[in-house]
């Protein structure tokens, strides 16, 4: 009898948990919501791909997690901070959401994060860069997928740079995205030795920056640092290049470009441009095998913040799988112990939120250099992820100090 009994005591455990885990799912579904910029000046980067970025995770997962299906649902915020807390609380509170994902611009972000602490929910930000979010206002209910401020101001200003005393002027959108790039980037700049001599902020959406680059190619700094995002980097690449500022003996460099970005450009007018990125579509065959697919439903390559949106949802769907739980708390614990596929490059999770992954600066290539469509990027060399994003103890987190 006692022989019977054990196996069938540890089968009926069995059952049992498995039941337990699967009544942890909340209304018998994993709601994850994509709030992305649809319709203004970041769209091309954020936009409805973002949304199939998330489905196709979903459907990667196979459709269901601990037993209960996956529901992908989107809205657009369209950059406005009011309007993403707003939605983000009817998401959390009405329509019993479980994630946000995607999150672009950096205001918003700080906004929506505040919600989702006060409420216990996930937050997988995948476009918002301001390293704020994983310093002094960082959550043990968010994660930051983007490349951040300090990184890319890190990554870029050691790829521009040839030495010691190389002069900088700033121009910058007016809000927290352009102030976050500048504060860090000039950081850095200092660290490495140049001097930033001067900056310009121009209005979010400003079609025309003639004044605001006349400016820049007035203080005759050698570098002219671009702090921006989507529609106003282009239009300022583009402006800067009919003033043949590059001609005259000045570079440009700009802290945050997509994919699209160039695209827009043209290889004739973004040529030469270094960026630092987490992904690149043509990187290696796990990322061309994703951005095939995208290609098909948006007819143009993914970009990095679309391709965050992918990684931070299989990684919350394999968290939320190995907790048996959508419960916030729970599932960003074990978001922070099981390891990163990030298309191929292994990363963590750090205390504070930050993902860990290399990233790699690259150059756009000159026209003659491309060899088929999008084939825009050639790299430099490989940053490695504990030399490019900030530490841990200085951001100000006290999840990072362990208070």
């Amino acid at each position: 009898m006692r022989i019977g009994w054990l196996p069938l005591a540890a089968m009926c455990a069995m059952a049992l948990g498995s039941v337990a885990a699967q009544a942890q799912i909340s209304d018998d579904v994993v709601k994850i919501g994509v709030l992305a910029d649809q319709t203004a000046v970041g769209a091309a980067a954020s936009g409805p791909a973002a949304v199939t970025a998330a489905r196709l995770a979903a459907q990667d997962f196979g459709g269901t997690v601990a037993g209960k299906p996956i529901e992908i649902i989107d809205a657009d915020f369209a950059e406005k901070p009011d309007l993403a807390a707003s939605i983000a609380r009817r998401w959390f509170d009405q329509d019993k959401v479980d994630a946000i994902a995607d999150m672009p611009v950096s205001s918003a972000a700080l906004a929506v994060q505040e919600v989702s602490r006060t409420d216990k929910k996930t937050l997988l930000v995948a476009g918002a860069v301001t390293s704020t979010l994983t310093g002094k206002a960082c959550s043990p209910y968010s994660t930051q997928w983007a490349d951040d401020s300090y990184a890319l101001g890190s990554a870029v200003a050691q790829g521009t740079m040839t030495g010691s005393g190389a002069t900088w002027f700033f121009v910058a959108v007016d809000y927290a995205l352009g102030a976050s790039l500048q504060h860090d980037a000039t950081e850095a700049i200092e660290r490495l030795g140049g001097k930033v001599v001067g900056g310009v902020r121009f209005p979010l959406g400003s079609g025309d920056l003639s004044s605001f680059l006349l400016q820049a190619q007035a203080s005759h700094a050698q570098l002219i640092g671009l702090a921006s995002v989507g529609q106003d980097t282009v239009n300022a690449v583009k402006q800067a290049h009919e003033f043949r500022l590059q001609a005259s003996g000045q570079s440009l460099a700009a802290f945050l470009v997509f994919i699209t970005d160039i695209d827009a450009l043209g290889l004739e007018a973004a040529q030469g441009l270094r960026v630092a990125e987490g992904f690149y579509w043509d990187q290696n065959e796990q990322s061309r095998s994703f951005a095939k697919r995208m290609f098909a439903q948006h007819q143009r390559m993914p970009t990095k913040e679309q391709a965050a949106v992918y990684a931070s949802v299989m990684h919350y769907l394999k968290a939320v799988a190995a907790a048996g739980t959508d419960d916030g708390e729970k599932v960003n614990q074990q978001m922070r112990r099981i390891p990163v596929d990030f298309f191929g490059r292994a990363g963590t999770i750090r205390p504070d939120g930050r993902v860990m992954y290399d990233m790699t600066l690259y150059q756009v290539k000159a026209p003659a250099e491309s060899k088929y469509p999008w084939d825009y990027y050639k790299p430099l060399q490989t940053l490695p992820q504990d030399k490019i994003f900030r530490p841990a103890n200085a951001g100000g987190c006290e999840m990072a100090a362990g208070k």
